[in-house]
């Protein structure tokens, strides 16, 4: 089974300077809590991966907006305006993916693989740079592999081993991240005994997941903006 922590307990270990992903998009499937206690632990220097920053006051744009990331790899910043403001400045060092290339790179790295070929960024800023190949009269881009030392995912109900189901949206990324990090802290709502939960719903197996922290904030009731 595996440990059942604090969410304070269980980002003890991540220093200044870490590579940390955070699953979700929009706010949607932050994982809360960890978040939380990662901005009262103090920790800084983040090197962050996650496909967006949220809202200024939501999820994982909290860390942006109290200066804990030093470098951003996502694929939108739009919705926090805190981000294009460091990226500007300098403060912050962004670096954006189209959002498709950024879950493939998540993946190979899971996967182990060395890279993936993708047209898309040909002819573009995102070339600069990179290995360009061509096959069968096509050009390509080498996409190298992207992990984590670090991985918050949240999840609505976990069993005792890990195995952990994400509905609907919260999934988006999650699985592909909780792959490709080398420590994965799940946070769940609801945590269950091994059997309770019903194997066709497992989202992410237990063996990706290092350690499980019970929910203590409640998720966001977020509404897009038109």
């Amino acid at each position: 089974m595996k440990p059942i922590l604090t969410a304070e307990q269980a980002v003890e270990n991540i220093k200044d300077g870490s590579t940390l992903m955070v699953a979700g998009f929009m706010g949607c499937g932050n994982a809360f809590t960890l978040i939380d206690a990662l901005i009262n632990k103090g920790t800084s220097s983040l090197n962050l991966i996650t496909s967006d920053t949220a809202y200024p006051d939501v999820g994982v744009g909290r860390l942006i907006c109290q200066n804990r990331a030093a470098t951003l790899t996502a694929s939108h910043i739009g919705t926090n305006p805190v981000s294009g403001q460091k990226m500007n400045s300098g403060e912050l060092k962004v670096t954006l993916v189209p959002q498709g290339t950024f879950a493939e790179r998540i993946r190979a790295k899971g996967a182990g693989l060395g890279g993936v070929l993708t047209p898309t960024g040909i002819g573009t800023a995102v070339e600069e740079g990179k290995q360009k190949l061509s096959l069968q009269g096509k050009d390509y881009l080498l996409e190298l592999p992207l992990g984590a030392d670090f991985a918050f995912i949240k999840a609505e109900v976990a069993d005792r081993y890990g195995n952990a189901y994400l509905h609907a949206a919260t999934k988006n990324m999650a699985v592909v991240m909780a792959m490709a990090a080398d420590h994965v802290i799940l946070e769940a709502e609801k945590i269950v005994e091994p059997g309770e939960l019903d194997p066709d719903k497992v989202t992410i197996p237990g063996i990706f997941v290092s350690v499980i922290v019970k929910s203590t904030l409640p998720a966001a009731n977020l509404r897009l903006q038109a």
